[in-house]
């Protein structure tokens, strides 16, 4: 990685330093961090609109058609 930034890479070099640990390790650290951020958000945006298709559907929620079921079977 080449940091066209020098007060960052600076800034990296100190932490890392101060920690006792190498800068290419801090920022894999970093990176991984940040991609499953992303992957994170992607997930609950997924969520969001399954849930909301869910919804517009009609949907119940499962504790809920279980007992309705339960109720209907013991009739």
């Amino acid at each position: 990685v080449i940091f066209e930034n020098e007060a960052l890479y600076t800034a990296l070099k100190v932490e890392a330093a101060r920690k006792g640990r190498h800068a290419k390790d801090i920022v894999a650290e970093a990176v991984s961090e940040w991609l499953e951020a992303r992957e994170d958000e992607e997930l609950r945006t997924g969520l969001e609109e399954a849930r909301y298709e869910w919804e517009r559907q009609g949907g119940v929620e499962a504790s809920e058609f279980f007992r309705d079921l339960k109720a209907s079977s013991a009739q």
